[in-house]
């Protein structure tokens, strides 16, 4: 991850934590929060995102990729019960932060 990705990363998870009390999640917003949650999310892409995917493959080429959706959505809960500052009111929470927070990733890297 270079220190460009890793940035745009952290300014999505502040975009998104700005947003988060209209998404029914519980943020205590500071920036070295933000950056902790970056952190943490970028240590569990690299080791823990592969072994899953790789291990949901199945369900997820029935799914036609719709899976990995709920694979992201339980891999930002898995981050905020690591991470103090952030925690979500439930699974539907999550989802919605984590396709904000995928979709602000996805505008700021273009």
């Amino acid at each position: 991850m270079s220190l460009k990705h890793f940035l745009v990363s952290v300014l999505a998870i502040i975009l998104a934590a700005l947003l988060a009390p209209a998404l029914g999640a519980s943020v205590q917003f500071t920036v070295v929060g933000a950056l902790v949650l970056a952190v943490v999310l970028a240590l569990i892409n690299m080791f823990i995102k592969p072994v899953i995917s790789i291990l949901t493959l199945p369900v997820n080429i029935l799914t036609l990729g719709l899976f990995s959706i709920v694979v992201n959505t339980l891999l930002i809960l898995l981050a905020a019960k690591l991470t103090p500052q952030f925690e979500f009111g439930g699974f539907w929470s999550a989802l919605i932060f984590s396709l904000v927070l995928s979709l602000i990733n996805i505008l700021f890297r273009a």
